[in-house]
């Protein structure tokens, strides 16, 4: 598979935000693109990104569509709300809001990883007549033990992150997700001018909740119980559903390993699946440019021809 050299990828952020105020906050995000097109495609962000993470993606899917990339509440130039406590369910009420102020009515493809996995398999699976397809990598399902999260070597801190002893301390003293955990699940080292990207939202201890609470959060072994529910739900959905769907892997990826990319690729419907050879959690970063072109090539190969037919 074709990788992209380390000097093709840049730090650089093309894109103006806009902000759309959201229940009591505001949401900072990015709408380029080809307005004309039947195609939105909205690009969801986890944990410690914000849109910034698609910024050599975008580019190769806004000639071919309306492309939407919101930053999370609470998260790139969103704001910083201290009253709220940033669980799964106030980022899925933010993001729901949102997507009713920007894009009330039209139908959806979402580009999504790591928590904009969960929040986007959330969303589309309460409605599915919203959605026209599904591209996704590196994504969060339920992980019924500790066993079966992450590579191994990334364990223990995920654990330590959870215990209330040592989880402040470690996310918010030491901004660990953003200085360790980050940098170490991209294959190429990440460069001072990304890094300094990556950081700036979060420079005050005050605006570290959400790198607190997204770890305490993730779905193992039945905990949080409303978490794993709502994961066990979506991913009986996203097995089962029909919609084109566009799956990008890596080796060894963090959350899903080669092995777990086949287990998929055998029993996921209407998909197309992408070997993107090295990478481990943030493929955006390592290979941008094949996730765009592939992107832009499943629209115009699948679903537009799913379009005609309607």
């Amino acid at each position: 598979m074709e990788r992209t050299a380390p000097g093709d990828i840049s730090p650089d952020f093309p894109f103006e935000h806009l902000r759309v105020k959201v229940l009591d906050g505001e949401m900072a995000y990015v709408d380029v693109g080809d307005r004309s097109s039947p195609h939105t495609v909205v690009f969801l962000h986890g944990n410690p990104t914000s849109s910034y993470l698609y910024r050599n993606i975008i580019p190769h899917v806004a000639p071919k569509a309306r492309c939407i990339a919101p930053d999370l509440i609470g998260m790139g130039a969103s704001s910083k709300l201290p009253q709220l406590s940033y669980r799964f369910a106030d980022h899925a009420r933010y993001l729901s809001a949102f997507l009713d102020a920007v894009v009330p009515t039209s139908k959806l493809t979402f580009v999504i990883h790591d928590w904009g996995s969960a929040l986007g398999f959330d969303w589309a699976c309460r409605h599915p007549h919203r959605i026209s397809g599904l591209a996704f990598m590196e994504f969060i399902a339920p992980f019924p033990s500790w066993d079966t999260f992450g590579l191994e070597k990334s364990r223990d801190i995920f654990k330590a992150f959870r215990k209330p002893e040592t989880g402040r301390k470690l996310l918010i003293d030491e901004n660990r997700f953003i200085e360790t955990v980050l940098p170490a699940s991209v294959a190429r080292p990440l460069t001072d001018a990304e890094m300094t990207h990556y950081r700036a939202p979060f420079l005050e201890h005050a605006s570290r909740e959400p790198l607190y609470r997204w770890p305490n959060e993730l779905p193992i072994a039945g905990e949080p119980a409303d978490v794993f529910a709502i994961a066990e739900q979506y991913h009986e959905w996203l097995l089962a559903n029909d919609l084109p769907k566009l799956f990008f892997w890596a080796e060894p990826g963090a959350l899903i390993s080669p092995e777990k990319a086949k287990w998929y690729a055998d029993r996921l419907k209407n998909t197309k699946c992408v070997g993107m050879g090295e990478g481990v959690h943030f493929l955006q970063e390592d290979n941008p440019h094949l996730i765009g072109r592939e992107i832009g090539k499943w629209i115009d190969d699948t679903l537009s021809r799913a379009a005609s037919k309607i």
